[in-house]
């Protein structure tokens, strides 16, 4: 499968996207470094404290879950321009339950957490940023319970690709079956019979 960048933008360029003001933008810019990350290199792995929290400038990351069987389950995917943390871990310093993997040759911004908690100390516009990066994390994770819990495989499906009409061609489709929590043979089933 090819990786390559999606958005090209550039760390600014995110951050005015993201609606951060330039004054606070060149100051997250001055604790954080740009990073680069090879698609299938996980950025966090589980069992890992996180120290650090980033921002997708270019490419696509999922979070997943691996259990004891060596079964994957993908629990979201985070695109450009979008926050990218095991906030919990981060913020409690205890092990992340879960990995974050690239699913493309990627570039983030990453920020150091103690940094970027004493520019949230002296500006309460980060207070706001995170407030919302959470409500936008909460919204995303009830909306997804509720899929799972009452929609069967083909409206999950449907609904999956309405919100990432591109996704399929970008990732593997075992990916897309550990999302959707069904087996690839299930997957392929839903697709052979959606219309065209």
């Amino acid at each position: 499968m090819e990786s390559k960048f999606y958005a090209m933008d550039s760390p600014k360029d995110v951050l005015k996207r993201l609606g951060i003001p330039e004054k606070q933008a060149a100051e997250l810019l001055s604790i954080s470094r740009t990073k680069s990350i090879s698609s299938g290199e996980d950025y966090i792995s589980a069992g890992q404290t996180p120290k650090t929290f980033a921002i997708v400038i270019n490419g696509l990351f999922r979070y997943y879950y691996i259990d004891e069987k060596g079964n994957e389950f993908t629990k979201g995917f985070i695109p450009a321009a979008t926050v990218l943390s095991a906030y919990s871990a981060m913020r409690y310093e205890t092990s992340s339950f879960f990995y974050i993997q690239a699913l493309e040759d990627s570039e983030i911004l990453e920020i150091d957490y103690k940094k970027w908690l004493l520019l949230q100390q002296e500006d309460s516009f980060w207070d706001k940023f995170l407030i919302q990066a959470l409500e936008k994390g909460y919204f995303t994770k009830e909306k997804r319970e509720r899929e799972l819990l009452l929609l069967d495989a083909e409206a999950r499906y449907k609904i999956f690709t309405t919100e990432f009409p591109d996704l399929e061609k970008r990732i593997k489709l075992q990916i897309v079956a550990s999302y959707l929590g069904i087996q690839p043979e299930s997957l392929s089933r839903i697709r052979k019979n959606k219309p065209a």
